[in-house]
């Protein structure tokens, strides 16, 4: 099959400014990220950004760029306007690979892209994993989702879901990973902001706030975390050394 990756990145992320370009190992994080968008088998690579200094690092490591805005209000947003620029088929199947996930296995990236191709209900696919630690179950800054019957996503909270009042229901961790349909790409940029979204700053429940279904892989292996504090990133030089 064939799929494209476009990874948003920005410079002035608020809890972490300047992260697309902090140093792993002599690399940028984001340069980090391509080489594994690369890895996964995608047709084309490219970085969405509105700042020079990352268009400038990504593209001396022989990456591609595409310049966007500066004031879209979610990563989503920018990578519709990202597509709408590279002129992609409706069809086109583009993975958001996030800008701060070095470790994302290029396996998962594809499969996320192969959940979407299969599928002929939900217009966007994303990624989850079971949590075995109770304080990742518990913490607001991992996202957990709830699933059907069928893979379909339920609801995205930064609260602990479902409450484990009794049995054994397993808790999913959701990975910032998402595969879209090009043309449903736009629309999304047309639908507005959920309250749900802006309660618990998760931009996925827009989606579901609308009516539309997200499928979920569910990864049999825990997804490496992303870096979203500087305890992320020395987690993150640990497991690259």
């Amino acid at each position: 099959m064939s799929f494209t990756v476009i990874i948003p990145a920005r410079y002035g992320a608020s809890r972490y400014p300047g992260k697309p370009l902090l140093d792993l190992n002599g690399k940028p994080m984001v340069v980090r990220v391509c080489e594994r968008a690369v890895a996964s088998g995608a047709a084309a690579v490219h970085v969405a950004t509105d700042d020079e200094r990352i268009a400038r690092a990504v593209k001396s490591h022989g990456f591609s760029v595409v310049m966007t805005r500066g004031n879209h209000a979610s990563g989503t947003d920018r990578l519709a306007e990202a597509a709408a620029e590279l002129g992609l088929a409706d069809e086109a199947i583009i993975v958001n690979v996030q800008g701060d996930e070095p470790l994302i296995p290029p396996a998962l990236v594809r499969e996320v892209a192969e959940r979407l191709q299969r599928d002929r209900v939900a217009p966007m696919a994303s990624a989850c994993h079971v949590i075995h630690d109770a304080a990742q179950a518990a913490s607001p800054h991992v996202v957990k989702v709830v699933l059907d019957a069928e893979g379909y996503a339920l609801y995205f909270s930064r609260a602990r879901i479902p409450h484990p009042r009794s049995g054994n229901t397993p808790c999913y961790r959701h990975a910032g990973i998402y595969a879209y349909r090009s043309s449903f790409l736009r629309q999304y940029a047309a639908l507005a902001p959920a309250p749900l979204e802006q309660a618990e700053s998760l931009e996925q429940l827009r989606a579901l706030w609308h009516g539309h279904r997200i499928a979920l892989v569910v990864s049999d292996e825990e997804i490496p975390p992303g870096v979203d504090t500087p305890a992320d990133l020395e987690a993150v030089l640990r497991m690259l050394r």
